[in-house]
């Protein structure tokens, strides 16, 4: 698969089976990940690589938590209204049982640490869908970075304290086909300026 197609055939999963991502199809998406730009060449993502059942259940149950303790209206961003209405009735799993949780740090305050770790998750998702794994990006643990007991256990899983997670890309066998069929597009405004 070359690199286009990798790109244009991605799409996000959202059920996976528990069979274990492989450690060298692990290592090429690392690779891809610390291969992403970044502003200045900073290279200051920190990647949280977690493969634990134990740790991913006790996010699942943390973010729950947090979630639900959240109010929300027709006002709020769609998704997150999503999490925390489904925290509130139960059972909550915001990275789908997923059998790999990639969080993606970077340093508070630095103007870059959304967009730079967005560029390593893209690349982390295209390497994913060229080694017939499926992804998704998990914005909950973002959404949550400033949430107290949640810092406080991601520093316990080492995270530093000067950092926070800016997103999150789930990656697995997908429990059914592989879909990468290409996407109907509804948005995304082109404009050419030639002259």
């Amino acid at each position: 698969m070359d690199a286009i197609e990798a790109i244009l055939t991605r799409r996000s999963t959202r059920n996976y089976r528990p069979d274990p991502v492989e450690k060298e199809k692990l290592d090429r998406i690392l690779e891809a990940a610390v291969q992403a730009p970044s502003g200045g060449n900073n290279q200051s993502c920190h990647f949280l690589v977690i493969q634990s059942r134990d740790v991913i259940r006790k996010l699942v149950e943390m973010t729950e938590r947090a979630f639900a303790g959240m109010e929300a209206d027709e006002n709020t961003y769609a998704s997150l209204r999503h999490s925390i209405e489904a925290s509130k009735k139960g059972g909550y799993v915001f990275c789908y049982n997923a059998p790999l949780l990639i969080a993606v740090a970077n340093r508070k305050g630095y103007g870059n640490n959304i967009a730079d770790c967005a560029c390593a998750i893209e690349n982390m998702m295209i390497a994913a869908n060229a080694l017939d794994l499926g992804s998704c990006w998990i914005n909950q643990l973002r959404w949550l970075n400033e949430d107290p007991c949640l810092v406080e256990y991601l520093q316990t899983l080492g995270m530093e304290e000067n950092e926070r997670v800016y997103g999150a890309v789930i990656i697995g066998y997908p429990a059914g086909e592989l879909n990468r069929s290409l996407m109907k597009q509804k948005g995304n405004k082109i404009t050419l300026i030639n002259e």
